[in-house]
């Protein structure tokens, strides 16, 4: 007992120097981090000093606060006989980290002070935290994260440069960040078909030539055009990336549709031999490979290859019959096109069914659209429920400083999102295309390699006799 009485002074020394001493190295970290810093992040970082520091106050005029009765055992045996201790307050405990947009704050929940009560208090932390806006979604059972964004995202044009490294995972589109400068992603992994809608000049092709460039590295994808704006390959804007496409045709109908008949006869095809050569049903079971890759199509101005002619003269005749087999060609690649790696991406400025038929554009189930002028343009890319959302309706992104921004609907988020996309230099995309050129494969032939120029079509005549 008297070994331990020496000791104990001696041990509590040090744990307390030990004490001292972290304190003293997480404040100097802290302040080398503050140091080398930029401004944007040095802001960001008062700024969650300050949010840290005056939580305890702003969490009870927020009404993020509960009132605890129950005394505990220290209150018990401290309290004179005869009284009640004084019930304690109890705050959410935080933790604040800062980047360049802003602040995330992680909250502990306590009972009566949840997910609702956060999502209610969010206008008014917004304001305490001279915050653009704030957001406040689940971060497990039991938290919350509150995003706080002091610069608006959205306003800040962005640029994608390509690395040329081949992506890790070919299931996912990163399309850019949200309002909340949070990475926004959209599967493609149950997605046939996508709608990209907006008017001239605001992102569309950017979109898509970024998701060419991040996919190009990989001979697990492979890419045809079909862009209305043009004529030859070497127009428009999809010259640079040329060399990375297996096919493109331009405005002539009859080349389109050949492209479409081709692609509906390797979707016939794949259907026919996907159980015998991946030996599931599906591709995504097993993922795209080189030699059974993820096949999209891009169909750029897409109202080009569906329009409605009028007139009884040979000609339009003509035109009117090879838009309607489009139209079913579209149908079929959308509709059945999925499960054997067939990604159809519909580009308009428009989206209304005289643009991109109805019966293609309501199976898609991914649309965004860029800037739009009218109401019925945002209702036609974005669906009715648009009109209740009208922060977020294409309609207010008319201005030069939105150029690149995007409205989707984001499965598990009640609403619609604002995305900016960034912009991918035609320099760039140039050389991705280029360096990787030798990738380029057409499908239909990795898919004979298995089967033999003649076994396809034997197959698929025989699914076709087992059906009928």
């Amino acid at each position: 007992m008297t070994d331990v009485v020496e000791v104990a002074p001696v041990v509590a020394g040090v744990a307390l120097a030990l004490i001292v001493v972290l304190i003293v190295l997480s404040w100097v970290l802290g302040i080398v981090r503050y140091v080398r810093a930029d401004g944007m992040l040095r802001a960001s970082m008062r700024q969650a000093f300050m949010i840290r520091r005056r939580w305890r106050r702003l969490a009870r005029l927020a009404g993020l606060t509960v009132t605890d009765r129950t005394p505990t055992f220290m209150d018990e045996l401290t309290t004179k006989d005869g009284k009640t201790p004084k019930p304690r307050v109890r705050t959410p405990r935080i933790v604040v980290t800062g980047d360049h947009y802003g602040v995330i704050v992680r909250a502990v929940c306590l009972p009566k002070v949840g997910l609702e009560e956060f999502q209610r208090a969010a206008p008014y932390l917004a304001d305490a935290w001279r915050c653009t806006r704030v957001s406040v979604l689940p971060d497990g059972p039991g938290r919350v994260v509150i995003r706080g964004v002091r610069v608006d995202p959205l306003s800040a044009p962005t640029d994608h440069v390509p690395t040329g490294e081949e992506p890790a995972d070919l299931a996912t589109w990163d399309l850019g960040l949200d309002e909340y400068a949070e990475p926004m992603n959209v599967g493609l992994d149950g997605v046939p078909g996508m709608t990209v809608a907006g008017l001239p000049g605001y992102g569309k092709t950017s979109l898509i030539n970024k998701f060419i460039c991040d996919m190009a590295p990989s001979p697990a994808v492979q890419f045809a055009v079909a862009d209305g704006k043009v004529s030859a390959a070497h127009e428009g804007d999809y010259a640079d990336v040329i060399g990375r496409l297996f096919a493109f045709v331009g405005d002539d109908l009859a080349e389109a549709n050949a492209l479409f008949k081709r692609l509906v006869k390797l979707r016939r095809d794949r259907s026919a031999s996907i159980r015998n050569v991946l030996g599931v049903t599906n591709m995504w079971h097993v993922g795209p490979s080189a030699s059974w890759p993820l096949t999209v199509l891009v169909i750029d101005e897409a109202h080009t290859y569906f329009r409605d002619y009028k007139g009884n003269d040979p000609e339009t005749k003509k035109l009117a019959a090879l838009a309607a087999e489009n139209q079913r060609l579209i149908e079929d690649l959308v509709k059945k096109g999925r499960s054997v790696g067939i990604l159809v991406i519909l580009a308009t400025q428009k989206s209304t069914g005289d643009a991109i038929p109805t019966f293609i554009r309501d199976v898609c189930p991914v649309g965004l659209s860029f800037a739009q002028r009218t109401a019925e343009a945002s209702v036609a890319a974005l669906g009715d429920d648009i009109r209740n959302w009208p922060d977020a309706n294409p309609v207010s992104l008319q201005s030069p400083v939105y150029r690149g921004v995007a409205s989707m609907a984001i499965q598990g988020r009640p609403g619609y999102t604002r995305i900016r996309t960034p912009f991918v230099d035609p320099a760039d995309a140039a050389w991705v295309a280029e360096a990787t050129a030798h990738l380029t494969q057409d499908p239909a032939e990795l898919l004979a390699a298995f089967t033999g120029p003649h076994g396809l079509e034997a197959e698929f005549e025989a699914v076709e006799a087992d059906v009928a």
